[in-house]
């Protein structure tokens, strides 16, 4: 049986689909999989045992010139890839009318959610077959994502099976580093999403004093920036250099533990069950959080989280020796630490 899977973006999402391929793989065998997603993460699909072909889209980096001859030539292409084979069946796992536009030129039988389940309803006008699910705002992603495969192919699936990502990277970065060391993720899309960086210096500190090094990440200049002050003088803190997605993904899973906010990152390292304690403001981890092996959530108690907002809107801020965004007041660098050490005593136990 051969699948077209059309989900795009983001990292998280795009790995929070992986179970629902692997609960497939158990139930049908022979299955194989294509994937339709945006060429920034093209590496990540590969990373399933079942994913045959990954077919790059190019929407984020050419919808600002429409009229171009690029765009013209890359929508021909990209059309012209998708329809190179015949599918048994087309799975818009994303529920956008952008994704479910790109679906409607495949060759399969083109599935997705009903109105009511789609995250954009007017998507579901553009399937042959629509199936519900639990709404966005009721369950986690992966378990939307794990009703659809299974409607669609046609198994049986409960929301206590087992989670498993099946993800298989084959090592681009080799670690000469033989002593332990904490990634810490600090870096995300949303200003209310972000740990402040004392806090980060802090709890680097803290590891520090534990005989662990500490790792940092950085995917663009102001990160990188970031990162380099939270490392200023701490001789046991070391910021990374630019890495692609496999790399980092093998450096995670190599570490003892990781300190996640709500990004990407906090996903993969909850797909390799690298022991991650992940912290959460102004977003929800019931609907969105890092799921897996090892995963610690800390969530804001502050009276207006989760907002779900990338602007804070909190009226009375916070003075200048509280955290700001105020939600992470409470989530600081002492529970944090207490955290971090406890899940890399298990892991070792």
């Amino acid at each position: 049986m051969k699948i077209l899977i059309i989900k795009t973006s983001s990292m998280g999402d795009i790995l929070h689909t992986f179970p629902a391929l692997t609960d497939a793989g158990r139930h049908c065998p022979g299955i194989s999989f294509d994937w339709v997603v945006e060429e920034a993460f093209a590496d990540i699909p590969k990373w399933h045992p079942l994913v045959d072909r990954v077919i790059p889209v190019s929407w984020r980096r050419i919808r600002k010139n429409i009229l171009s001859r690029e765009f013209i030539k890359s929508v021909l292409n990209f059309k012209k890839a998708l329809r190179e084979r015949q599918y048994d069946y087309v799975i818009d796992a994303q529920s956008l009318i952008k994704s479910a536009m790109i679906g409607w030129f495949a060759r399969g039988t083109y599935c997705g959610y009903t109105v009511s389940s789609s995250r954009e309803s007017l998507a579901s006008l553009f399937y042959q077959k629509r199936f519900k699910a639990p709404l966005v705002k009721e369950v986690h992603a992966i378990v939307r994502l794990r009703t659809l495969f299974s409607s669609v192919l046609g198994y049986p699936y409960s929301i206590d099976d087992k989670l498993e990502y099946d993800i298989h990277v084959e090592p681009e970065y080799h670690s000469k580093e033989h002593k332990p060391y904490v990634l810490l993720l600090h870096g995300t899309t949303w200003e209310t999403k972000h740990w402040p960086e004392r806090y980060w210096m802090a709890l680097s500190k803290k590891i520090m004093d534990e005989n662990v090094r500490v790792k940092l990440l950085w995917g663009n200049e102001r990160e990188k920036a970031r990162a380099l002050r939270i490392a200023e003088g701490l001789a046991e803190v070391e910021v990374m250099p630019k890495m692609t997605l496999r790399q980092v993904a093998v450096l995670l899973a190599g570490a003892s533990a990781a300190v996640a906010v709500d990004t990407g990152f906090a996903h993969l390292s909850a797909a390799l069950a690298t022991p991650t304690v992940s912290l959460y403001g102004p977003t929800d981890p019931h609907l969105t959080g890092a799921q897996g092996k090892n995963q610690v959530h800390m969530r804001s108690g502050f009276a207006c989280s989760p907002c779900l907002s990338d602007i804070c809107r909190f009226k009375k801020m916070p003075s200048a020796e509280q955290a700001h965004p105020p939600c992470f007041i409470e989530i600081t660098p002492e529970r944090v630490f207490e955290k971090v050490m406890k899940i890399m005593r298990q892991k070792n136990a």
